[in-house]
């Protein structure tokens, strides 16, 4: 697989500050999740990245939803049944994977 330019890592950083804010997480908590050695943004993008060159988009969207879902957990969300979330309770990365997934397909 391709690294991601630097305008994705770019939109990717943006995104992930979005993400953090709108979900009241920290680099803190996104370091712990991925497993990072260091909680600055140029080190998570680099994860990241990681995952990107190794599995694609789509690998990238899954584990950012693997995030998301962990999250949920610790927060008393109720654990996800077979075949994934009522499509009311789609989170934000829940709909990115299943556009991503959408247009490998078409």
């Amino acid at each position: 697989m391709t690294s991601l330019s630097e305008q994705q890592l770019e939109d990717l950083q943006v995104f992930l500050k979005d993400w953090l804010r709108h979900t009241g997480r920290t680099q803190a908590d996104l370091r712990r999740a991925l497993q990072a050695s260091s909680i600055r943004m140029p080190v998570l993008l680099d994860v990241l990245q990681h995952t990107y060159r190794q599995q694609g988009p789509v690998g990238l969207a899954e584990r950012l939803c693997a995030v998301e879902e962990r999250w949920q957990q610790e927060d008393g969300a109720p654990v996800l049944a077979p075949g994934g979330i009522p499509q009311a309770d789609l989170g934000q990365l829940d709909l990115l994977l299943q556009e991503i997934r959408a247009d490998r397909h078409s």
